[in-house]
């Protein structure tokens, strides 16, 4: 009935939280000191959560009702972001990313599934394997929004082993989905210049980590020149297509979808996404990002001269540094 799409919306966000149903079912009886058979009897809606009951649950697990009521079908789309702690993940942010990185694993099995993506920041995935430029935008993101810790230098800023865990996931899952598209700013490493000129110039990272990122920079410049002149990760075989935007990129937009599964994502704060699995709103980016591509040129594949240019001047900007 229609009155209890709010309540299916509610128990899909339970899921959400605890894919294994015996762990939500612990979870909640511990959180609402009710025996198990009373929780089961509200997952199967013999009888409903009470108000105090969702209430109490929302607050503990940071549940947005406005969500829940925005997830009906039929209702208007809604973004959840998806703020995470990067130098120290808690649990939960750790979970979270694990749901994104699996999520995205799931592509690889379908032959037609695509990712497609439009930036002005380097794709955090694919800069993953770079230890030190990782790293730098890793630093950025505390100096930005760390709270008391917001001055820490390039030096203090220590990521988690399961951080780094995280971003080589990421980009194995990445090379792993079979079409990936990804439009870039045409400044995107003039943005990533000014900054390191900028942190040195303040003495919050040294000379020798300004080397150790140029160095990995250099290093990420030659892995993407390889990959665009095969066509495909050399990984996986699987393609990309490089595109270099003639207009600005305000922020980073990304779409991805297979057989099962249909999802938008905009990049907030650096390395934070706000996500969407609304199906209206996911046609409709999915369109906007590839007509992206009218305004953008195609740099991987056959046009040798511009993809060599293109390069050359990357690599003179970094040595400006």
């Amino acid at each position: 009935m229609e009155k209890d799409l709010w309540y299916d919306s509610f128990l899909e966000m339970l899921n959400e939280q605890f894919p294994k149903k015996s762990q939500l079912i612990e979870a909640l009886m511990d959180l609402l000191l009710l025996e198990r058979e009373a929780i089961y009897r509200r997952l199967r809606k013999d009888v409903l959560f009470t108000i105090y009951e969702v209430a109490t649950i929302a607050r503990a697990w940071n549940i947005s009702l406005d969500n829940v009521i925005n997830n009906i079908p039929g209702g208007d789309p809604a973004f959840r972001l998806k703020m995470l702690r990067c130098v120290n993940p808690t649990a939960k942010d750790l979970k979270m990313m694990k749901d994104f990185v699996d999520s995205l694993s799931s592509l690889k099995d379908d032959p037609n599934a695509e990712y497609i993506e439009v930036c002005n920041l380097l794709p955090r995935a694919l800069m993953s394997p770079y230890t030190y430029l990782a790293k730098f935008y890793t630093f950025t993101w505390q100096y930005r929004y760390g709270g008391e810790k917001n001055t820490a230098s390039f030096s203090n800023t220590i990521p988690s082993e399961k951080m780094r865990e995280f971003e080589i996931a990421h980009f194995n899952a990445i090379i792993n989905i079979p079409n990936v598209h990804s439009i870039w700013d045409a400044q995107i490493f003039q943005y990533l210049v000014n900054e390191i000129n900028y942190f040195a110039s303040i003495y919050l990272i040294t000379p020798e980590e300004v080397n150790l990122i140029k160095q990995d920079i250099y290093a990420f410049l030659d892995y993407m020149e390889n990959v665009l002149i095969q066509g495909h990760f050399p990984e996986t075989n699987n393609k990309i297509h490089l595109y270099i935007s003639r207009i600005n990129i305000d922020t980073g937009y990304a779409c991805y979808y297979s057989d099962k599964i249909k999802a938008s994502k905009i990049r907030t704060f650096v390395m934070n996404v706000t996500v969407s699995k609304d199906v209206r709103l996911f046609n409709n980016l999915r369109t906007w990002l590839h007509l992206k591509k009218r305004a953008a040129i195609q740099i991987s594949g056959t046009d040798e001269k511009r993809r060599i240019d293109f390069f050359r001047q990357q690599r003179q900007l970094v040595d400006s540094i």
